[in-house]
């Protein structure tokens, strides 16, 4: 059965095991204090996004944060290794916008990380920014109709069976435009992620100012700027 995943206890658990304050993991993660003490005490869920930035700032793969009660999961040394996600089963995390379900997350320092995401929301004004994360990421759509927004294109809608591949460092979101559920299979990558980040990242301190100031803030981000592919 599906279980709910605990990143916030599992942070924790890491954070006081490293002696590290909030500001430290802040520093290191460019996530605002204020946002990492709700996860740490359940008052948020973090999206994928977020997950990616904990886990290439504090050095751990991104499997470590749905660990049960702060263990990680055990590293095969072998190879042919493999893992078997039943249907209904996998680690949840909620948001408003979405519900993920991460499968195989017993198996560490995967190429790729899987997502069965239902997406709930149905207007960009309900994200508080566009989502961004270094990679690569595929989407296939399981069911319903997907309007996908970036910054730089205009908004694409996806019907079942239809599937699309971009940069994730692009921000993007996923809205649900049509009647009844809407389930989407993306596969993010995830070593390739890391690669990006430490030649290519932003500075974390930096980045976590602009995002204290951003929370302060509090307005919605909608996309701007958009062009289609080949034009101006």
């Amino acid at each position: 059965m599906n279980t709910k995943a605990k990143p916030g206890s599992v942070l924790k658990g890491l954070r006081l095991a490293n002696g590290w304050t909030l500001s430290e993991v802040s520093r290191r993660t460019g996530l605002p204090v204020s946002t990492l003490s709700k996860v740490e005490n359940d008052k948020m869920s973090l999206s994928y996004d977020k997950l990616a930035r904990i886990s290439r700032g504090l050095e751990i793969d991104i499997g470590v944060l749905f660990a049960s009660d702060g263990a990680a999961p055990p590293l095969s040394l072998v190879t042919g290794r493999r893992s078997i996600t039943r249907a209904g089963e996998g680690r949840v995390i909620e948001t408003e916008p979405y519900e993920h379900v991460y499968p195989a997350t017993d198996l560490l320092n995967k190429r790729f990380v899987p997502i069965v995401a239902e997406i709930r929301a149905r207007s960009v004004s309900e994200f508080s920014e566009l989502i961004r994360h270094p990679g690569e990421e595929y989407t296939f759509v399981l069911e319903g109709t997907v309007e996908l927004h970036t910054d730089l294109y205009a908004p694409v809608t996806l019907e079942v069976g239809d599937s699309i591949y971009f940069d994730s460092g692009m921000g993007h979101v996923y809205l649900s435009a049509g009647p009844g559920r809407c389930r989407v299979l993306s596969i993010c990558s995830g070593e390739e992620s890391q690669l990006i980040a430490a030649a290519m990242g932003p500075d974390p301190a930096a980045a976590a100012a602009t995002a204290e100031r951003d929370e302060a803030v509090a307005k919605p981000v909608k996309p701007a700027g958009r062009r289609r592919a080949g034009g101006s």
